[in-house]
């Protein structure tokens, strides 16, 4: 009986050590648009993908707003110090030194509606003219050219 329970302790310390060789730390993800930051623990081998996985599952489960779906490559992750740029998905959390972090939903290319798409095809000054008169129609203003 000794010497199962002194393999079971031997396991135990090596367990305890290997987690010691692998850093882990708080880090602090604050969301652009939300009330308040996410605190989380990561391990320093963590990739930025799963570290924006971890902070998205986090936010959806605390209820927040705004929503922001679950797909970590629409977002990316900045070091909170001013003038960096934003962290690759591949690179681990534990390379940039950090522990404070903000996470932005990446910007899409807006859709042309078809008022808009057909404003862009037009050129000239009857382009001008027409915007101008559909804007005094609208709102009964008068848009004066130049």
């Amino acid at each position: 009986m000794k010497r199962s329970s002194v393999s079971e302790k031997q396991k135990r310390k090596s367990n305890e050590k290997d987690n010691a060789k692998i850093g882990r730390f708080l880090i602090t993800v604050n969301v652009l648009g939300s009330a308040g930051p996410i605190r989380f623990v990561v391990s320093e081998d963590d990739s930025v993908a799963a570290v924006i996985g971890t902070a998205l599952k986090l936010y959806g489960r605390e209820g927040r707003l705004p929503v922001l779906g679950s797909d970590a490559n629409n977002f990316l992750l900045y070091p909170a110090n001013a003038g960096s740029d934003a962290l690759a998905l591949s690179e681990s959390i534990g390379l940039c030194g950090g522990r404070n972090f903000v996470l932005c939903k990446k910007q899409s290319n807006p859709q042309m509606t078809e008022a808009r798409s057909e404003m862009v095809g037009r050129k000239g000054s009857s382009s001008s003219s027409s915007w101008k008169a559909w804007l005094n129609k609208s709102f009964n203003l008068r848009v004066l050219s130049h």
